[in-house]
């Protein structure tokens, strides 16, 4: 016996209980983040879940976003679903099958593709995933297996344990922040990186002045003489530190390397809440090179391949909207 549950109709115990057992869950898929996307003006949070026999064995909670004027968002719907589904050890193909049609079937209307963007190996249920018309695609990541600070520093490359060292040699320092006014400076380094190197949209200031206020996020800035010289924004649950954002003014000045010391930051921080795992969010395709994923390879971490499942609503929207994309990184 199945049934389908929308959030008004989830028992959050039970959602809680699921999250804490489940060898899928992450952050992204507790209540606390469902809470936390209903909070924002720019993003429409939904949530799906199925129980089987009475218990709840699976869920699905993502968010809807557009960007710019009505055009543009109309090119740009889409619906997200970060880490991926949470799975129950004992579900049944059946009971993931009836969640990924109400999926599908309610969000096929509402935006042009809808991506899970896993941090697990999902490999067991992608049979299930693809005969409902999710696609598989490869996508790379970077997870580091936490011990003690001087063991994960040891396993830096030679050249990020010297950036680490010189800048802060050079005097520059780490705090964790809830400052208004740091908020501010990070955002807009990070949004200078976005608008001239990664040439993809960023969340409002909205999204960070939220998730730090609410102690929901933590936010790591780097400074020198008062003024941010980058930083890093992270979420954590039980067993992970998740880095979100982050950023440097990096070849600013000489012999400080902002970027390394922020993402050096993140990972003591790891440490330091004894959470036994530091997870990158990404290092792009495979096939296709990414200067960011050079970065990221010389923390230590172990590369993993758990993929991205999509489902494309509007095909001729998404060509059009992936077109645009291009362009804004040629331009």
């Amino acid at each position: 016996m199945f049934s389908i549950q929308l959030f008004d109709e989830i028992n959050i115990v039970e959602w809680k209980e699921l999250y804490l057992a489940s060898s899928y869950s992450s952050f992204f898929q507790s209540p606390e983040c469902y809470q936390f996307y209903s909070q924002l003006s720019f993003m429409t949070p939904f949530v799906y879940a199925v129980e089987e026999e009475g218990e709840l064995k699976a869920l699905v909670s993502g968010y809807i976003i557009a960007e710019g004027g009505r055009i543009e968002q109309f090119f740009s719907k889409r619906a997200i679903i970060n880490g991926g589904a949470l799975i129950a050890s004992d579900i049944s193909n059946d009971a993931l099958n009836l969640l990924l049609v109400k999926l599908k079937t309610e969000l096929q209307h509402k935006a042009i593709f809808v991506e899970f963007r896993n941090f697990h190996d999902y490999s067991s249920y992608k049979s299930v995933f693809e005969k409902i018309g999710f696609e598989y695609h490869a996508h790379l990541n970077f997870q580091i297996d936490l011990t003690s600070v001087d063991e994960v520093f040891a396993k830096l490359s030679e050249t990020k344990k010297r950036q680490v060292k010189q800048t802060l040699k050079a005097g520059v320092s780490y705090e964790l922040t809830h400052n208004t006014e740091d908020i501010i400076d990070f955002y807009q380094i990070l949004s200078e990186l976005y608008r001239n190197k990664i040439k993809l949209p960023l969340f409002p200031l909205e999204f960070f002045e939220t998730i730090i206020k609410d102690s929901m996020g933590q936010l790591i800035v780097l400074k020198e003489n008062a003024i941010v010289l980058g930083g890093i924004l992270c979420v954590a649950d039980n067993k992970t530190v998740y880095e979100w954002f982050v950023c440097g003014l990096d070849k600013k000045i000489q012999n400080i390397y902002p970027s390394a010391l922020a993402t050096w930051a993140g990972i003591e921080h790891a440490v330091n809440l004894s959470c036994t795992r530091f997870d990158f969010m990404g290092a792009g395709k495979p096939d296709k090179e990414y200067g960011v994923r050079n970065f990221k390879a010389r923390f230590g971490g172990n590369l993993v391949e758990n993929g991205r499942f999509l489902y494309i609503c509007k095909p001729f929207l998404f060509k059009i909207g992936n077109m645009a994309i291009q362009l804004r990184k040629i331009i």
